[in-house]
């Protein structure tokens, strides 16, 4: 018999800008091939209170969605898994119908957040699969205890089922994207998002998307990808954030899902996060024809020895090939950099300062410390050094920093930098970056607005404002 599912985004945070819940679109989807009903509500775009859906759509199962643990700042550590608690304490005063979470941010701490929220059940990792077989178990009174991903209580311990990835055949249409929520979300940000595949097969010390994920690269067949871009272009959509770990995780996912935008004939602009190794003039160039306008590096440091520390597996000599490529193609780029890790000295640091003016047309955008999560190679490490201890409540935010190195050095570095190279966006933005938003977006800009970010401080004087919301 099929359920009625209440499905809820606990995300309200919107920096850099509202991110639509590509997560619950996908859960839709499967929800709605296996005959089930369902109602979104999510707490960033309704103002509805969570009681008025309980009672008027009166589900049988609630599914409470959590993004991410927190903002993985060093000075603010704001955390968010508050929300979850609360919204599951709401649920229960006024029903006792099941409350099921999951989502990246709980994938990373399943079995302390389901213990501390008073859900009955989570699923870690993907959750489509898991989420169908509950259902199906909770309809039948059949066991559930052994479906993969699922996390219980059983007398009294809460216990976590290994993953098993889901099939990525399942195609996502209108239907799964709400459309108050669509124009919610392109009122705010003009971007929606999609996903062409799950997995990450690299190995970054500090990284849970091979926790969350798999550790192996699966991806979409190309011409769902393009069907679903085609919908959002139909729906008013004109730019598009491609949400996987990398997206040119092989040549082949590359040339295919690009082959397949331009057989269909998309007109629409798009961003990623690329892998700075292994690119070529071809790769980058039919990106571009297939509508690619930004890209995000995950380059994390410009030193080849931390570099290496950080398990990436690439050179800075990669990072600058591919930064030329794009500059070539004329495509924007940043590169997020994570100043401060392991292998991190001050010689290490100079290094990556100096190599940044060897990147052409770039913008970088550098956080202090390391967010170290249980599960990486990170955590490991720093236990190890004694930088904190294995039963350490990782739930409030850690930024392990290299020994010999502290956040005070690293933020006086670079503000003396940025007198000089007013490409690094560094600290939190300013009220003139926050007016300036305002005022593109007003104008149709769609898309990333660090490279305008970056023209901004150009045009300011060395003691910016940006300089000035620096600790």
């Amino acid at each position: 018999m099929p359920s009625r599912v209440l499905l809820i985004s606990a995300n309200g945070y919107e920096v850099p800008y509202a991110v639509f819940p590509l997560g619950l679109a996908q859960l839709n989807a499967a929800l709605r091939a296996a005959g089930h009903e369902t109602k979104w509500v999510d707490c960033l775009a309704d103002h509805e209170p969570i009681e008025n859906a309980l009672a008027e759509f009166r589900p049988d199962v609630v599914g409470v969605s959590l993004r991410n643990i927190d903002d993985v700042a060093f000075k603010k550590r704001e955390t968010f898994y508050g929300t979850l608690f609360e919204l599951c304490d709401r649920i229960r005063q006024r029903s006792q119908v099941r409350i099921i979470v999951g989502g990246s941010g709980f994938s990373i701490f399943p079995e302390r957040l389901l213990a501390r929220c008073g859900a009955d059940f989570g699923i870690q990792g993907e959750g489509e699969a898991g989420l169908l077989e509950l259902l199906a178990a909770l309809e039948t009174g059949a066991d559930y205890r052994s479906i993969p991903g699922l996390v219980f209580h059983d007398d009294g311990i809460v216990r976590a089922n290994p993953q098993q990835p889901d099939r990525l055949e399942r195609p996502i249409t209108s239907d799964d994207r709400p459309d108050r929520l669509v124009e919610f979300y392109l009122s705010r940000s003009l971007m929606l998002n999609v996903q062409t595949q799950r997995g990450c097969s690299f190995e970054c010390c500090y990284c849970t998307y091979p926790l969350i994920e798999g550790r192996h690269h699966r991806r979409r067949p190309p011409e769902l990808v393009a069907d679903e871009l085609a919908q959002l272009a139909a729906r008013g959509t004109r730019y598009v954030f491609v949400v996987d770990s990398v997206f040119n995780s092989s040549p082949t996912h590359v040339f295919e899902t690009c082959e397949a935008i331009l057989r269909r004939g998309v007109k629409i602009q798009w961003g990623c996060f690329l892998r700075p190794q292994g690119l070529t003039a071809e790769q980058m160039n039919i990106m571009a024809r297939a509508g690619l306008a930004h890209i995000e590096f995950g380059s994390d440091s410009f030193s080849d020895t931390v570099l290496a520390a950080y398990q990436k597996r690439l050179r800075f000599e990669d990072i600058r090939h591919a930064a030329e490529l794009a500059a070539q193609a004329r495509v924007d780029q940043c590169h997020f950099l994570i100043l401060g890790g392991p292998g991190e000295t001050r010689e290490t640091l100079d290094e990556t300062l100096v190599n940044s003016r060897r990147l052409p047309d770039s913008v970088i955008l550098p956080i202090i410390g390391m967010r170290v999560y249980p599960g990486t190679a990170l955590f490991r490490q720093a236990v190890a050094e004694g930088a904190i201890a294995a039963d350490t409540d990782l739930l409030e935010p850690f930024h392990y920093i290299a020994p010999g190195l502290n956040a005070e050095f690293i933020q006086r570095r670079l503000k003396e930098f940025l007198k000089t190279d007013p490409n690094w966006i560094i600290g939190e933005p300013p009220p003139s970056f926050h007016q300036l938003v305002q005022r593109l977006r007003q104008r149709g800009v769609a898309g990333p607005l660090w490279t305008y970010f970056a023209m901004l401080q150009r045009m300011a004087p060395a003691t910016s404002a940006v300089q000035a919301t620096m600790p």
